[in-house]
């Protein structure tokens, strides 16, 4: 149980070119451990704080020095001696040094990259790949482990992509393979498919910000489901039995002064006509997962469309990884699964207890890639093994992204016969 020697961090890049953090820790034993941070583009009001230098003349003011000052001149003073094995001190130290709700003193991305350095410090010290070690150090019980489901994004459009549609992400999920390595494959196959068929419509290629297409000339949000469906067919798969469709609305994007916005339909809708325009789309495409169908904070109605489809309606901005909120969803029946973004709440120790509490309620866990500034860290995917997730949503290119599903084969080689899939049974909590 070795002591944290030091703490420090630097300013990287992220996808996209914008800058974010990355600490690194060091124990007394030698072991290190290195962790960078992602951020959204897409990002919920309710979100930890993501500081940034607001120095207009460095990246138009999205700079990331003071949050590295806040490692380097005040978190490093409180950590170093400390045990690096209770995590769970450490990150409760960290929450209380910022005392405020949101993490806007300290900075959510300050603090989620030392807790994460942390972690890995203390797993190479122990000999143990990450998600093991989160099992240990939090004492989780669970058992067995179920790898992940990927879900990936392959056609996208609001914040994520300009001149596309309205709703934000369109999503293939693989699960018809007991394998996550294959599931990983048929989803790329897909999307190289849906490549060709977009191209012999004669509509373009270009990709937004999570390597998803992003076509142009679209007139109508349903079409992707569309293309979607006869690509499945074109790569030699049955939808609904080897791969389902999901999507992320993100309907927060698109709701002003009260009604939703659907700008390339011209359409303006109530949450009671937005519910009636999404639920036609269930009896005609194989929807596996729908996610964010409604606005941020419109509880009302959260609750009759989740009871009005039978697929696990996924909460994201509603609950932005906050148990206090993911509480009152439980409570009001809002959804039955929940979307993990590490840095939405800003430390490991507030992401797993989220995980578990959804858990114990029955609700299904889907840690994602963040569509703004994503970084090279797979962090996400060894708390998706640790706590048997039913999905990891990203992307299907790009380095920032494939690096995830690289490690979550790694992960399946790892375990070898140890290692179950969630596949079809993906909506049960294991």
């Amino acid at each position: 149980m070795s002591k944290i020697k030091s703490v420090r961090a630097r300013e990287i890049l992220a996808s996209g070119g914008k800058p974010t953090i990355e600490a690194y820790v060091e124990l007394e034993s030698g072991a290190k451990g290195k962790a960078s941070v992602p951020y959204g583009s897409s990002a919920g009001v309710h979100e930890a704080t993501v500081l940034t230098d607001d120095d207009e003349n460095r990246y138009n003011g999205k700079g990331m020095l003071k949050a590295v000052s806040n490692v380097n001149d005040k978190i490093s003073n409180e950590l170093i001696g400390l045990n690096a094995e209770e995590q769970r001190v450490i990150d409760e130290k960290m929450i209380e040094m910022d005392a405020t709700e949101n993490k806007a003193n300290l900075g959510g991305n300050a603090i989620l990259s030392v807790s994460l350095a942390v972690a890995k410090a203390s797993a190479n010290e122990n000999n143990l790949p990450l998600y093991k070690y989160i099992r240990q150090v939090y004492n989780l019980n669970i058992s067995d482990y179920y790898l992940p489901n990927p879900m990936m994004v392959v056609i996208e459009g609001g914040k994520h992509a300009h001149q596309s549609t309205d709703l934000q992400e369109y999503i293939i999920s693989p699960f018809g393979f007991n394998s996550a390595r294959e599931n990983i494959r048929m989803g790329e196959e897909i999307y190289i498919a849906l490549k060709k068929h977009l191209k012999s419509l004669d509509l373009n290629t270009n990709v937004g910000n999570e390597g998803a297409f992003a076509p142009s000339g679209l007139n109508n949000n349903e079409k992707p489901l569309q293309l979607i469906l006869e690509s499945i067919k074109k790569a030699g798969y049955t939808p609904g039995k080897d791969v389902g469709i999901s999507m992320d609305a993100a309907a927060s994007e698109y709701f002003e002064n009260g009604k939703y916005i659907l700008s390339i339909e011209g359409k303006e809708l109530s949450s009671e006509e937005l519910i009636e325009y999404y639920l036609p789309w269930f009896d005609k495409y194989p929807i596996v997962t729908v996610e964010d169908m409604l606005h941020e904070d419109d509880w009302e109605n959260w609750p009759k469309f989740t009871s009005k489809i039978n697929v696990p309606h996924i909460t994201d901005d509603l609950t932005v990884t906050n148990t206090t909120r993911l509480q009152r969803a439980i409570d009001e029946k809002a959804g039955d699964a929940i979307l993990i973004k590490l840095n939405q709440i800003g430390s490991l120790t507030e992401t797993v207890d989220c995980c578990m509490l959804a858990r114990k309620n029955g609700w299904m866990t889907v840690p994602s890639h963040r569509g703004g500034g994503e970084v090279n860290d797979t962090s996400m995917i060894d708390l998706a093994v640790a706590v048997n997730s039913g999905f990891v949503k990203v992307g299907p290119t790009r380095g920032e992204r494939v690096c995830k599903y690289n490690r979550l084969m790694e992960i399946e080689d790892e375990l070898g016969e140890k290692a179950n899939v969630m596949g079809a049974d993906y909506a049960k909590v294991k």
